[in-house]
């Protein structure tokens, strides 16, 4: 299965040239490029996240009165359920994303917990607070991507960091530079569907044996050199994607993480899921179908020994995605896919 394009929950709609003419520069691109988009009927006058399927998300909102929003962003989302009515807890395992977030919304009806939605101080967390609702937002946000520090970007120069957590962990340079030639391999080849891995990951640990990785530069090279002159901002955003979900564990932390969160929601209470990249879909939708079924036990057994009983309903059987107005307003969008889980009414 093909993966997206995007690098999470942004995407770079018109990358500047590689290797730009001596004395030139190249903004980034605004979180707004391509076009205004339209929330509750007037332009967002904050360009740090653009919330992706709004009207999804509303009508799922619909009903609920205390909603997780994991991962919070810029707050796009949380906006939206607070113009619902609902009371929210905004999660974000980056400490930079929580502050705009408060800066943006305030502290009315609104709280705030800082770390990954799969650890036990943020589960804890949305355990107490007893959500009927719980949006998990995945990838990354449009002002990580513009922050050219952050170093979520292939723009020239940028630094090999990734790192969602503030500064925490090992950086996307650490593992360029001391992982093994078959681990690299197998990243590329899983995570973004590389079919030059092997050659990719051969590439790397020649060039760094003379200089280490340090800038988006050097890995711009690195798979110029493996997969030719034509290589273009495709091939180096599905790249650099699959090494951002590594540094973070992405994939990891959300396999973990979904029967937690289901456990936290009241009876009827609904999750919802946006993802960019098939690996994250894949692990939603296996999920969410697994709960909604009746008996899990393996083909063939005689007799059920799982829990004989659905643990609630798919209100998605084929993921929503942006539709082609919002796609004009936000490019950004262009990978988003939504599913939604209903949980028993009876618990």
């Amino acid at each position: 299965m093909p993966v997206c394009h995007t690098g999470g929950r942004g995407f770079e709609p018109r990358q500047p040239r590689l290797n730009p003419p001596r004395g030139t520069t190249h903004p980034a691109p605004s979180a707004t490029a391509g076009g205004a988009f339209v929330f509750f009927g007037r332009a967002l006058t904050a360009t740090y996240h653009v919330p992706v399927l709004a009207d999804a998300v509303r009508e799922w909102t619909r009903g609920g009165g205390r909603v997780v929003d994991a991962t919070v962003g810029g707050g796009g989302h949380a906006a939206l359920f607070r113009e619902l009515g609902a009371e929210v807890l905004a999660v974000d395992r980056d400490p930079e994303a929580i502050a705009a977030a408060r800066d943006r919304l305030g502290d009315t009806g609104i709280r705030y917990s800082t770390g990954p939605f799969g650890s036990a101080k943020v589960l804890g967390t949305v355990e107490t607070f007893r959500p009927d609702r719980i949006l998990l937002d995945l990838g990354v946000s449009s002002h990580q991507i513009d922050t050219d520090a952050r170093g979520f970007t292939f723009r020239p120069g940028a630094p090999l960091d990734m790192r969602m957590a503030g500064g925490r962990g090992v950086t996307a340079a650490d593992l360029l530079n001391t992982w093994p030639e078959q681990r690299l391999a197998d990243a590329f080849a899983t995570l973004a569907d590389e079919p030059r891995a092997r050659r990719l990951a051969r590439a790397i640990v020649r060039r760094r044996g003379t200089a280490p990785f340090a800038t988006s530069d050097d890995l711009v090279n690195a798979i110029r050199e493996a997969r030719g002159a034509r290589a273009g901002p495709s091939d180096f955003a599905r790249l650099f994607q699959a090494l951002r979900i590594v540094v973070n564990q992405e994939l990891e932390q959300l396999a973990l993480a979904l029967p937690a969160l289901r456990a936290t929601l009241v009876p009827g209470g609904r999750m919802a899921a946006i993802t960019y990249h098939s690996g994250e879909d894949r692990i939603v939708k296996n999920a969410f179908r697994d709960w909604s079924r009746s008996c899990v036990c393996p083909p063939g057994q005689p007799v059920c020994t799982c829990r004989g009983r659905a643990l609630g309903r798919l209100l998605t059987r084929k993921p929503i995605r942006p539709d082609a107005a919002e796609l004009r307003a936000n490019p950004r969008a262009r990978s988003a896919s939504l599913r939604a889980f209903e949980v028993a009414a009876d618990g």
